[in-house]
């Protein structure tokens, strides 16, 4: 564990550091575990809180399915509308998220595919720039503090890995899980702070979401720690071909 100053202009908890772990991309933010979550609850008493509210990993988080692509490694076939035991990727996806936080945003430039599901859809205010141009519309949209954003490529997506991530919400920019020697930033939290740095950066020549993360406060969460998280390997399955849908039981077709 190597420990490494902030960068000047930085001003935070003296409990916070940096640290260099196994992950992909090194450097990340820690914010101080002390911190927790407590911050974003403090304006809602816990004896006013509903039962309602309760059901709800955070009421401080929206849902954001990122539902862009070209499909082209899928031989043009639409990956959200594959299926698992009968259902499409689209709508599992959407249920899990629908139980997770009480808003659920969709970004895509084909809002009609969508027309049939009983969510806000809304596309791409820059468009070209795939999954970061995404994130900039979606971070446009919500009225919470943060996004969870996933796409519709992993079919077997479940509520404990998310709630492992919310849990870790203090004030950091973005929470990435590492997995398979590589990180999953379309299975992570990003801040609403965001939308002004991601526009700038696309001003400035950024084309991709991994080129825009080294220029916020990242905490990328170790595979170490996701691997003791119930149902994270399959969660983080991504099924891109239709030798990966068949691999893990997902029907090319209806």
């Amino acid at each position: 564990m190597k420990i490494t100053p902030l960068a000047r202009g930085f001003i935070l908890h003296p409990s916070a550091f940096i640290l260099q772990l196994d992950c992909p991309g090194g450097r990340f933010y820690a914010p101080p575990r002390s911190a927790g979550h407590e911050h974003l609850q403090r304006k809602t008493p816990s004896h006013r809180m509903s039962f309602a509210s309760q059901r709800w990993l955070s009421q401080q988080v929206t849902g954001v399915i990122l539902a862009g692509g070209k499909n082209s490694r899928m031989g043009g076939r639409d990956k959200a509308f594959l299926r698992v035991e009968g259902e499409t990727i689209f709508a599992r996806t959407l249920g899990v998220l629908r139980g997770c936080f009480p808003e659920v945003l969709v970004v895509s430039n084909s809002p009609e595919k969508y027309g049939g599901f009983p969510v806000e859809v809304t596309r791409d205010e820059l468009e070209g720039f795939g999954p970061l141009g995404g994130l900039h519309a979606a971070l446009g949209r919500i009225r919470t503090p943060y996004a969870f954003v996933t796409a519709c490529d992993m079919p077997f997506l479940s509520v404990e890995p998310i709630r492992f991530l919310v849990d870790r919400i203090a004030d950091q920019d973005a929470i990435v899980p590492c997995w398979d020697g590589d990180i999953e930033p379309l299975h992570a939290l990003y801040a609403r702070r965001l939308r002004e740095p991601i526009a700038r950066a696309i001003a400035g020549g950024v084309t991709a979401l991994r080129g825009f993360l080294p220029a916020a406060r990242v905490e990328y969460v170790a595979q170490g720690l996701m691997e003791g998280v119930a149902r994270a390997e399959e969660s983080f399955r991504n099924v891109n071909t239709p030798e990966e849908a068949r691999r893990y039981s997902v029907q090319l077709c209806g």
